[in-house]
């Protein structure tokens, strides 16, 4: 790329003659820019890259892309934002790969990443070899990359689906998150179906209100193209408002009307594992022929009503990409559910199930739920969410209290998780005070330990032959399945292998 390409990308037209060389790479971050980088000065929420130019032209770089010059001594270049021209460049410089890939972007408050593994299982099942980018990895072929991000920063998206390309990948599964939309990560990104699956509060503080929070995570829904497949879950006014702000070809599927594209029926959840008759309601145009109207069963091999939630949009994404229905039924059955979305990790005398219990919606899914499985009793460590404000957490609060007098566990323990998180997800005093003071205010003296290990030591001897364990809650409980195995080690249980081999398959 040459510095008038880039200059053209950028709408840059002032200043672009003091610097005229070649572009050997774009880099954000001034650790790792090399000889003939370009560095663009991003302004985060916890530092601004701005700072860092001098660090970057030390290391190589050859010009900055800045948002406000500053005293260093590299040639710059002004542009009103600089996450978007990062995202531009990123795409230009990678040679747009999302034009020649078949990318199926999924959003969601709840359930983004089951539903891409869901998506991943369909396709499979028909025989595709599909990448997967999401909270957990990234992953194509047989690459594996540990996510940091839902929605990587923008250059290394645009570099994954450039490798993604390279390897012969034709599909690829993305989550999008409010916070990547936000920052514009996927901008840039041609999508070819996207799902917007359920709405809840979420990320308040970070967005700044559930407006906010709404609006930007819809945005590549109102920004899509005539093209772009747009699947819209229409049980949530907030989303179903979005069929007229589109220009993308909408389908819509409801659990509460039969007057939408797609329905389902006879839902029997009684082991855990849903069972049910998906309605595909009126004939259906798309791109590869009509879809009649016509029902057939779904047997899901991953437990929890979230995840027959979480397989609706699924099934549809196969339907119109063309999956056979028998491929869809059999990459659903084979698919046991994603680490920690209401997984079943030890079946043994007893049942422990690990839920990540993110938020209201979340903890309704997975209460519904033990609601209509059978068991003797249930029991529950909860781990309370380090930064993520008082708000969300009296929430969660709330809707725990509701739960606990409607299903009666015996047992009910939380915990601030301080053998497991890092800084990042720390509980700050608020955030334990709201907690503790919400139990109390509603006549429950609930023991909250300092760590997971504790908690786990005062639940485990309690636990009899055919009760639940519930393992509940975000960061706080990622490691949970570890400190698990170790306390049944310590009381002596045995034929732990199975629960060994996960944990050691374990990715966060």
């Amino acid at each position: 790329m040459n510095f008038q390409e880039l200059a053209n990308i950028l709408n840059v037209h002032k200043d672009i003659n003091k610097f005229q060389g070649n572009v050997k790479g774009l880099a954000y971050h001034s650790g790792k820019v090399q000889d003939g980088d370009v560095f663009f000065a991003i302004k985060g929420y916890e530092t601004d890259g701005h700072k860092y130019i001098g660090e970057a032209k030390d290391q190589g770089a050859i010009l900055a892309i800045v948002e406000e010059k500053t005293d260093d001594d590299i040639p710059q270049w002004i542009v009103k934002n600089s996450r978007i021209a990062l995202a531009d460049a990123s795409a230009k410089f990678f040679k747009e790969p999302s034009n020649d890939l078949n990318i199926i972007g999924i959003t969601a408050t709840n359930g983004k990443t089951t539903t891409s593994f869901m998506v991943d299982a369909i396709l499979k099942s028909q025989g595709k070899n599909p990448g997967i980018i999401g909270t957990i990895e990234v992953k194509y072929g047989d690459k594996v990359i540990p996510s940091i991000l839902t929605t990587p920063e923008s250059y290394e998206l645009q570099n994954h689906l450039s490798n993604m390309k390279k390897n012969g990948i034709k599909d690829v599964i993305m989550e999008v998150s409010s916070s990547g939309q936000e920052l514009y990560r996927n901008r840039g990104v041609n999508f070819n179906t996207v799902t917007f699956n359920n709405l809840s509060k979420e990320h308040i503080d970070q967005h700044g209100s559930f407006e906010r929070y709404v609006e930007v995570k819809s945005r590549f829904i109102r920004e899509a193209n005539k093209d772009t497949n747009i699947i819209l879950n229409m049980d949530y006014p907030l989303i179903a408002r979005l069929k007229e702000e589109t220009n993308g070809k909408v389908y819509t599927y409801s659990i509460q009307s039969k007057k939408e594209d797609f329905t389902i029926d006879n839902l029997d959840l009684s082991t855990g594992r849903g069972k049910y008759t998906f309605i595909i309601n009126k004939e259906i145009q798309t791109e590869y022929g009509k879809l009649k109207p016509k029902s057939f069963s779904i047997e899901l091999g991953a437990v929890g009503y979230s995840s027959v939630m979480n397989s609706i949009p699924a099934i549809i994404t196969g339907l119109i990409n063309n999956i056979a229905i028998k491929n869809i039924q059999n990459g659903l059955k084979s698919f046991t559910g994603v680490e920690r979305r209401f997984e079943l990790i030890y079946d043994k005398d007893f049942m422990v199930l690990d839920d990540h219990f993110a938020n209201e919606k979340n903890i309704d899914a997975t209460m519904e739920t033990l609601k209509v499985m059978d068991y003797k009793d249930l029991y529950i460590l909860y781990a309370i969410r380090g930064n993520r404000g008082v708000e969300l957490n009296r929430e969660v609060g709330e809707r725990i209290i509701y739960w606990l007098n409607e299903l009666k566990p015996k047992g009910f323990c939380a915990t601030v998780s301080k053998d497991l998180v890092t800084k990042k997800d720390t509980v700050s005093p608020e955030e334990h005070s709201i907690f503790k003071n919400i139990m109390e205010s509603n006549q429950r003296q609930v023991p909250i330990f300092d760590t997971v290990q504790e908690g786990l030591e005062a639940l485990i001897p309690l636990i009899q032959k055919d009760d639940v364990l519930l393992l509940a809650g975000c960061q706080g409980m990622d490691k949970g399945a570890k400190v698990l195995l170790k306390v049944l080690k310590d009381n002596d249980f045995k034929d732990l292998g199975e629960l060994e081999e996960l944990v050691s398959k374990r990715i966060c």
